[in-house]
């Protein structure tokens, strides 16, 4: 009897399904969807897995937890249903050591699944419930009369999207590799120091391995035919960013080369610290760049209070030493009021003249900004994006700094690298996100990187303790206590109002919570759909001291600095990346009070959950706590694909493969030097210049 006319009982219509969208895409739009449109798109497609079909196991022999393929004949066709009335087909086949069971919920071809049919299956076996081994969903096929019918390489599983189908995958896949070329263009001495094969073979091997190849090495991905491949995509993005470092270069930017100092000297001798040796190895590494024409792009990343903004301060006492205007930008407005506020401490006394541009000002006020930046009166300019919108006009800007580059578009950062007179001047980028080395050297080889890896002496501890969300009322009781000594606290959930997809606590009900506990605490609300004007003016009174606590969502995540903030409590601490844990951790131990970081997590945590959150307990490193969060989230999320302005990487992990990655910057550097066209004809087959590989 044909399997699908085997009856079974009660079993509902199906409901015929409009068609999707999807469905009306042609082949080669639903290919398009997956990034491939180009054969060489096609070639770098990897295999998610590998399928053995290259040998036959006896039925008797299945053992379960592995894949396995078996021939034989069927002898048993039954239509069940699971205990949670799930129909399926339970199928039996027999070879001549014996017999072994099919569980199957969905079929190929139906007309192959009839009694006495002489069938192929490959698929998991697992261990039913009464103990038999069983393939679960198999693949079936036709039986093969000879052994020597069967597939000589194992079958690769790539990944798919809707209706695409693994055949039809694959057929697109080989047929790209026959209309391509795979001419090894990469000069021999690049990968023979590495003993690394050749390009075609390395290849035909991703997509076609030897059943003899190590299992570990394919899943693990560490056979010198995948180290090929991770070279030459490594070799081929180094090579498009220093065609776009060297095409930086020939922009013309003022060279700042007076180095009497004086000003540096009399700033430094008045700081109430000590410039930590980081400190003193980047300013060193920015005044090297503005003393070139080449227009500095350079980025300093810290952890959180690691002294970003005396840098910022330096490199603009720099500008104007050399009778240059700089411009200091930041993403909020209280964030850039608190720049300035700074600034003027420290520069003001010094005969330095800096003003402030917001879109708050006053007519009156703003009209004398834009006049004294305008007419070069103002030699530091701090603000907003105000900085950056028609009006304003500076005399001479020399140095762009801006702070949370992050939240600022590329179009708007390199607003502020172009002036009236044509000029470009130096740009630099400050992050409070650490950023690996590795990840830096791979997606940022555009852009020069310092790291500020030493924190400041005096810069209090923060305790991380991690407490269940069951406890929520006893953790208030606590930071009551904390409040009635005169600290305030800042109170993070991930939410601003109650959903229906996540039962995840409210920063509304949170706050309506702790202002009916505890009425006689100053409380206030946070979050991103608050007006600008009402943001800026409740982090304004919790910097005064006016507010106790300040329940908000992640938009504090950069902020203002509040020393006498000493406690932070985030809910729902799982459902937070570790860099932005981090983040958040950081906006308390800014004072000489002792601080704490509560960490409330959902009781019904996963393992996984579990070792992120240990991590972030125990880590207090910044870069390290960076690091994981890059093995765990990937460098794309991690940076996000259009800020770091690097395509996704095949291939490559700039982590696992930083070996690999310094080798094939220098040779990226070597053959650029020697043979640049045919350097780039080689990239071009990894990145397509037509779809502009830097842009961000």
């Amino acid at each position: 009897m044909p399997i699908d006319k085997v009856p079974v009982k009660k079993q509902k219509a199906l409901k015929t399904e409009k068609p999707k969208k999807e469905d009306k895409l042609t082949v080669s739009e639903r290919f398009a969807r997956l990034g491939l449109v180009r054969d060489w798109d096609f070639v770098f497609h990897l295999p998610l897995r590998y399928e053995d079909e290259t040998q036959i196991t006896d039925c008797r022999a299945l053992t379960p937890g592995t894949f396995a393929q078996v021939q034989g004949r069927i002898t048993e066709v039954i239509a069940k249903r699971t205990s949670g009335f799930v129909p399926f087909t339970f199928i039996r086949i027999t070879d001549a050591s014996g017999s072994a069971a099919m569980r199957l919920f969905r079929f190929g071809d139906k007309k192959l699944l009839t009694m006495g049919s002489l069938i192929r299956a490959y698929g998991e076996v697992r261990l039913s419930y009464s103990g038999e081994p069983e393939l679960w969903q198999p693949r079936v096929k036709k039986a093969v009369a000879d052994v020597s019918d069967l597939p000589k390489t194992l079958t690769p599983v790539y990944p798919a999207s809707g209706t695409l189908t693994q055949p039809v995958i694959r057929k697109r896949i080989d047929r790209a590799l026959l209309d391509v070329d795979l001419k090894d263009l990469v000069p021999e001495k690049y990968t023979k120091a590495l003993n690394l094969p050749g390009f075609a073979e390395a290849v035909r091997f991703i997509h076609h391995p030897s059943p003899l190849t190590p299992a570990e090495a394919l899943s693990e991905r560490t056979a010198p035919e995948f180290k090929r491949l991770v070279f030459d995509e490594f070799l081929a993005q180094q090579i498009f960013l220093k065609k776009s470092r060297d095409a930086k270069a020939l922009a013309a930017a003022p060279a700042m080369t007076d180095t009497s100092g004086a000003l540096k000297t009399r700033f430094l001798d008045s700081l109430a610290f000590t410039l930590t040796g980081a400190q003193q190895r980047v300013i060193s590494e920015i005044e090297a760049d503005m003393a070139t024409k080449r227009p500095m792009q350079r980025l300093v990343a810290g952890d959180v209070g690691s002294g970003k903004t005396v840098i910022a301060a330096l490199a603009a006492v720099r500008a104007v030493e050399n009778g240059f205007q700089a411009a200091v930008m930041a993403p909020t407005e209280i964030l850039a009021q608190q720049h300035y506020k700074k600034l003027s401490a420290w520069l003001t006394p010094l005969g330095v003249n800096i003003v402030f541009l917001a879109g708050s000002l006053s007519g009156p006020d703003k009209k004398a900004a834009l006049k004294s930046i305008a007419d070069g009166t103002a030699q530091i300019a701090v603000g907003t994006h105000a900085l950056i919108q028609e009006g304003v006009h500076f005399k001479n800007l020399g140095l762009a700094v801006i702070d949370e580059q992050h939240r600022f578009g590329v179009s708007q950062r390199m607003k502020l690298a172009l002036t009236d007179a044509g000029v470009q001047p130096h740009q630099l980028l400050l992050t409070a996100t650490p950023i690996p080395r590795t990840l830096a050297m791979s997606y940022l080889a555009d852009i020069d990187v310092s790291f500020l890896d030493e924190m400041p002496p005096g810069r209090q501890p923060v305790t991380t303790k991690l407490i269940s969300l069951s406890r929520a009322a006893d953790v208030l009781k606590a930071v009551t206590g904390d409040i009635r000594e005169g600290r305030q606290c800042y109170w993070v959930c991930p939410l601003i109002e109650e959903s229906e997809k996540a039962d995840l606590t409210a920063a509304t009900d949170r706050e309506r919570m702790i202002r009916e506990s505890e009425p006689d605490l100053r409380t206030a609300l946070l979050h991103s759909k608050l007006p600008a004007e009402e943001k800026e003016a409740v982090m304004a009174r919790f910097a005064a001291g006016e507010i106790d606590i300040l329940v908000s969502t992640t938009v504090i995540e950069v902020g203002v600095d509040v020393p006498n903030a000493s406690v932070m409590v985030i809910e729902h601490a799982e459902r937070f990346g570790l860099s932005q844990l981090h983040q958040l951790r950081g906006r308390v131990g800014r004072g000489t009070a002792k601080s704490t970081c509560l960490m409330l997590f959902d009781p019904e945590l996963s393992d996984v959950g579990k070792e992120r959150l240990r991590v972030i307990r125990e880590t207090t490193d910044g870069f390290a706590v960076a690091r994981e969060d890059l093995r765990l989230r990937g460098p794309g999320e991690f940076l996000g694909a259009r800020q770091s302005g690097s395509p996704a990487m095949r291939f490559a992990d700039p982590l696992n493969d930083k070996d690999l990655l310094e080798w094939a910057r220098r040779s990226a550097e070597d053959w650029m030097r020697e043979d640049a066209a045919a350097a780039e004809k080689f990239a071009s087959r990894w990145f397509d210049p037509a779809r502009n590989f830097l842009q961000a």
